[in-house]
């Protein structure tokens, strides 16, 4: 088993890859606002399953902030990828 110092850097790890994660979207927006349309289904998903786990995330006893933050960008930016790609 992990001690809390360790399972606190896996934590801020896994944040910081779930975050540059969910930037890529900015790629696809940029493509999206110039004309070359991508898929929606993906970012959707995406969205859907990462709001799910920000309420998960909220609404523990303790708030679990490494998994609230790690899936925060993938609300807002699952979103606007959703919205330039039906544009």
């Amino acid at each position: 088993m992990l001690d809390k110092k360790y399972r606190r850097l896996l934590g801020i790890a896994a944040t910081c890859m779930s975050i540059a994660m969910y930037l890529a979207y900015v790629f696809q927006i940029r493509n999206n606002l110039t004309g070359h349309k991508g898929d929606f289904i993906q970012p959707l998903a995406a969205a859907i399953n990462c709001t799910l786990w920000v309420f998960y995330a909220w609404f523990k006893s303790k708030r679990d902030h490494p998994l609230l933050f790690a899936n925060l960008p993938g609300v807002i930016l699952g979103l606007i990828t959703v919205i330039t790609a039906l544009l």
